[in-house]
């Protein structure tokens, strides 16, 4: 999971989620969205994807499982984000030996100069205070090329204690996306997910919409 830097906003919960937030998750081990493998859906959707040359992007990447079920699967371009510095030090270190690879310690908001075939969306989503999912949509948008697609899992629930994790339901995800730039190609429960959130996922693949659409400043959208 990586979060962005709200230095200039403030959580509604009354939590700064910044990088020094996310650090101290992992540096304490309070990682219960890990799952100590690479989900199935996402092996699934890995497995569908013929080309090994795309560019892949895994923002708030976490531990970055599929990224080496990428790497095992022979995909050669690889870009991993995450603001903490601490787990982007460890996989630095992890992936050094591994041209494929690029691991980059930084704000997936402030992300610029690329664009990517592939983006999977993997506890990313649900760590964004919901206040930011307009902006997230906009910068997916942003980060497509052409003919690239944002594929992955989101909660189809809502959780008792607000976040992170922040829950939704598939009504706002297709309203969202689409008014903020992204055609939905499928959005569906899962059912191949792991045994804690069954029931509670949803997979989906989007494409950039035709047209321009601003990435808006997080700080002036609340």
């Amino acid at each position: 999971m990586m979060q962005q830097n709200l230095t200039c906003c403030g959580d509604p919960n009354g939590t700064l989620l910044d990088a020094n937030y996310w650090n101290a998750q992992y540096l304490s081990n309070t990682t219960g969205w890990d799952l100590g493998m690479p989900s199935p859906p996402l092996v699934d959707f890995i497995n569908s994807l013929d080309d090994k040359k795309m560019s892949v992007l895994i923002p708030g990447c976490g531990n970055a499982y599929e990224a080496e079920y990428l790497l095992q699967q022979g995909f050669t371009n690889v870009t991993l984000v995450d603001i903490s510095a601490d787990l982007v030090k460890k996989l630095q270190e992890r992936f050094a030996n591994n041209a494929n690879i690029r691991v980059v310690h930084g704000d997936f908001f402030e992300l610029n100069g690329a664009t990517f075939d592939v983006i999977l969306e993997q506890t990313f989503f649900c760590a964004l205070e919901p206040f930011m999912r307009e902006i997230y949509v906009q910068k997916m948008n942003s980060l497509l090329s052409d003919q690239g697609v944002l594929a992955g899992l989101l909660f189809n629930r809502e959780f008792e204690k607000q976040g992170p994790p922040f829950g939704g339901n598939v009504n706002q995800y297709q309203q969202l996306f689409v008014q903020n730039g992204l055609e939905i190609l499928e959005m569906e429960l899962c059912k191949n997910s792991v045994a804690p959130r069954a029931n509670s996922e949803v997979f989906f693949i989007a494409k950039r919409k035709e047209g321009v659409f601003e990435v808006k400043n997080p700080c002036c959208s609340i």
